[in-house]
């Protein structure tokens, strides 16, 4: 979600790279993003009212909102991001608060600077009540594992914020600029990459409270896991170099959400990591999104009650720290 009212990041930071809005109609926006263009924006993506009307819809009671990933802006200069997202999660701090039943919110970090990001992440959850925040893939090209982000991650697991990843500037990328490839097949491996960085980097060792989860069902990751488990066991040496137990080990500390857009990759993501471990994903507002939040969950049938509610709420609830009845 964004700001109805945007201000002009790029002539106030003086750097052109900043995303920028452009409300060039009624209910109709244009988002700019030096080297990518223009991309479509609906009134979804502002406004509450909206969102209720969508999510009242699909039967979606609570919301959980965040900036867009393009909004990150890691390369920036420190204080500019810094500024950035304050007034981004000032916003969603907002939203929240008019609508506390329907909405919560996961507040956005300069990343860039370690210092800067946890003096954020404390304002977000003690001044702002977030229960916790969103953090791309990588950081400028740093991977999760490096320790500027675990010293973020440590003041996560202190504070008791949760911590969500989401794919951003992939892996890659400069080869997938045609058929939409970025976003089909770079986006789940980068989200493996960040998952494998915590994973062999031991940082999941090392943070053994730490609540984080993987957007896109934990992308190629999961399914993936046999290979890299392998690659541990015959090379040590080089994969066994942070990391005590094997990937199969750390299955069940982390988290992933549902969006795998097929029943059968969801019944492998169960199988391997537990229904404890699965949160509802609908990636709105977005065209790769499921377009009724928890339907594919609904229709198979092959799935007791119990597990469709861990996936389709108590999981959820659980990472987010909340009762349903909140």
């Amino acid at each position: 979600m964004l700001p109805d009212k945007w201000t002009d990041v790029r002539e106030r930071f003086g750097d052109p790279r900043f995303p920028h809005i452009d409300h060039y109609a009624p209910c109709k926006a244009r988002i700019h993003i030096e080297g990518e263009g223009n991309r479509e924006l609906t009134e979804n993506i502002w406004s509450a009212a909206k969102r209720v009307e969508d999510c009242d819809r699909c039967g979606v009671t609570l919301q959980v909102l965040s900036t867009l990933p393009a909004m990150f802006s890691y390369w920036a200069k420190p204080e500019h991001a810094h500024a950035l997202s304050q007034i981004l999660n000032d916003h969603l701090a907002g939203v929240v608060a008019s609508h506390p039943s329907r909405f919560t919110a996961l507040g956005t970090l300069p990343m860039q600077s370690t210092e800067l990001a946890i003096l954020e992440l404390e304002r977000c959850v003690k001044q702002l009540r977030m229960p916790g925040v969103q953090i791309g893939t990588n950081v400028a090209g740093r991977n999760l594992d490096d320790p500027g982000v675990v010293a973020v991650l440590e003041a996560a697991q202190e504070f008791g914020a949760a911590v969500f990843v989401h794919p951003w500037d992939m892996v890659g990328a400069e080869r997938m600029k045609n058929h939409w490839l970025a976003w089909l097949v770079g986006m789940p491996a980068e989200t493996a990459l960040a998952i494998g960085s915590v994973v062999l980097g031991g940082v999941l060792e090392r943070l053994q409270r730490l609540r984080i989860g993987f957007a896109h069902g934990g992308g190629s990751f999961v399914h993936g896991v046999g290979r890299i488990e392998a690659g541990y066991r015959v090379r040590p040496d080089l994969c066994a170099t942070a990391a005590k137990a094997g990937p199969r080990e750390h299955l069940g500390r982390f988290y992933v959400d549902s969006l795998t857009h097929d029943p059968d990759a969801l019944r492998n993501l169960i199988r391997l990591l537990g229904p404890e471990r699965i949160a509802l994903g609908s990636d709105y507002p977005f065209p790769l999104g499921e377009h009724h939040p928890g339907s594919m969950i609904e229709s198979m049938n092959d799935l007791s009650p119990t597990v469709k509610q861990r996936l389709l709420y108590a999981t959820a609830c659980e990472f987010l720290q909340r009762t349903p009845e909140q």
